[in-house]
């Protein structure tokens, strides 16, 4: 029998490589070529969001938060991929 646990389930929205990414874009410019670092050849700026929850599996907890991403539309799946993580936190 699988026991309830705590999982750490990070949430990361980014565009669609196809779609602008402005914030990146300005970082790249303004902060890492400016900075020196011109070896870097492009950003890409994501969102994160981090969920405690309880579950039996990292499966379960992963499912459990893309049914909730996709119920609450956390993310507007037209122009961005959201990718979900899962980790025993206990």
């Amino acid at each position: 029998m699988a026991r309830i646990g705590k999982f750490l389930v990070q949430v990361i929205i980014e565009n669609k490589p196809y779609i602008n990414d402005p914030e990146g874009e300005t970082i790249h410019r303004d902060l890492v070529v400016k900075g020196g670092y011109s070896t870097v050849k492009s950003v890409r700026s994501a969102k994160m969001l981090k969920m405690v929850v309880s579950a039996e599996s990292e499966a379960e907890a992963e499912k459990t938060v893309q049914k909730l991403c996709d119920d609450l539309r956390i993310f507007n799946p037209i122009v961005s991929v959201c990718t979900i993580k899962a980790a025993r936190q206990d």
